[in-house]
């Protein structure tokens, strides 16, 4: 569909030359700065004190995973996406009719930010083949497999409503975006602004730059997480902020219109501060949950289960609270009798419930659903 049939009366159009800003008003950003820093030194400190925050805040990340691919119009629910996570390897393409292809590209998410994660702790620079990666990852399969996973657009896109034929923001040309994405990777990995600052401008170029034909929004909010662990503001990333941004996505949007068309980078960064202070007492209050959660089922698992395996298969349930017997003991070593014996009696407690009975070689499907309470919240 040609440009030339949408309505672009009030388009803005990228901000050509204007980035990293010249001027901010640092007095109006003092305060939101300091709350943000300070709440997400808390959330950090609760991350550090975490018996294992990879495992312990899996679901969170399948949470923002939910969040950020709604924002763009994939509509599912954690239950379905962790549903589909319990039978499918990563790279695997669902098959079957019980799998919607909607619950399959929120879980490429997880799996995208995942494999960015592992290249950045395997020394990977936060760079464009990093991004063009977790891209490619993203748009792997479904509906996004025909829109150029892994390669930046060659056609100008735009960002409004399709249904109503109105164009909203009008990103940078594909001819230009080639020296401003080289820009913007510099700046992620500059140090000339405070980090928080800097995460907030790298943002909106991002989203400002579109450089993708499809999931830039995932990608973008993915890199907010990704560039804040680079610089060391959070020392695991699992830092998600999509919650609020989709709560005021209306505010969200505008404020990044605004940096387009009035030259409002403080105002954008205001917000995104304010964004990143209500999320981190939000992730907080739902990390303390989950370690609460853990800390009072070690005693449960412990004596009910009597064995060697307790603390393992705990570890398993909260890493993937929606599971089948043949993964938890893929996934965590305990014996196959072991593992059946451990849910039967989970079961019978009230902790497990089962969702699908078994049937023939395909084993029952179970929730915990004392953790599943705390991150459907």
């Amino acid at each position: 569909m040609s440009l030339s049939e949408f309505d672009l009366t009030d388009a803005v159009n990228y901000h050509y030359g204007q980035f990293p800003p010249k001027d901010l008003d640092y007095g109006r950003l003092i305060g939101p700065a300091t709350s943000a820093a300070e709440a997400l030194a808390r959330y950090d400190t609760m991350l550090k004190s975490l018996h294992n925050s990879e495992v312990l805040l899996a679901p969170l990340r399948s949470q923002e995973a939910l969040v950020s691919s709604r924002m763009e119009g994939t509509i599912s629910t954690l239950d379905e996406v962790l549903r589909y996570e319990a039978d499918h390897e990563e790279t695997t393409e669902p098959t079957g009719a019980e799998t919607r292809y909607e619950a399959y590209e929120v879980a490429l998410f997880g799996v995208a930010m995942r494999s960015a994660q592992k290249a950045m702790q395997d020394g990977q620079p936060l760079s464009e083949s990093l991004i063009k990666r977790a891209h490619e990852t993203l748009l792997s399969f479904g509906r996004g497999a025909s829109k150029s996973p892994g390669q930046y657009k060659i056609e100008q896109n735009y960002i409004g409503d399709d249904r109503k034929r109105k164009v909203n923001f009008v990103p940078i040309s594909p001819e230009q975006l080639g020296p401003a994405m080289e820009q913007l990777i510099v700046f992620i990995n500059g140090d000339s602004y405070l980090p928080l600052i800097a995460a907030a401008l790298a943002h909106v170029e991002f989203e400002a730059l579109h450089p993708f034909k499809d999931g830039n929004g995932r990608i973008g909010r993915m890199l907010i997480t990704l560039s804040l662990w680079e610089k060391q503001v959070i020392s695991q990333p699992h830092f998600y902020v999509s919650g609020y941004l989709e709560e005021e996505k209306g505010q969200y949007v505008e404020r990044m219109r605004q940096v387009s068309l009035n030259g409002d980078w403080t105002g954008w960064c205001e917000f995104f501060l304010d964004a990143l202070c209500v999320q981190a007492n939000r992730n907080l209050a739902t990390a303390v949950q989950i370690n609460e959660l853990y800390d009072d089922m070690k005693i449960v698992f412990r004596e009910r289960l009597a064995s060697q395996w307790s603390i393992v298969a705990q570890d398993f349930i909260f890493s993937q609270p929606i599971f089948r017997n043949n993964r938890f003991t893929q996934k965590s070593g305990i014996p196959k009798q072991t593992a059946a014996k451990f849910t039967r009696m989970l079961v019978d407690d009230g902790l497990l419930r089962e969702l699908v009975p078994a049937s023939g070689r395909r084993a029952a499907l179970y929730s915990f659903e004392p953790l599943m309470k705390i991150v459907r919240a």
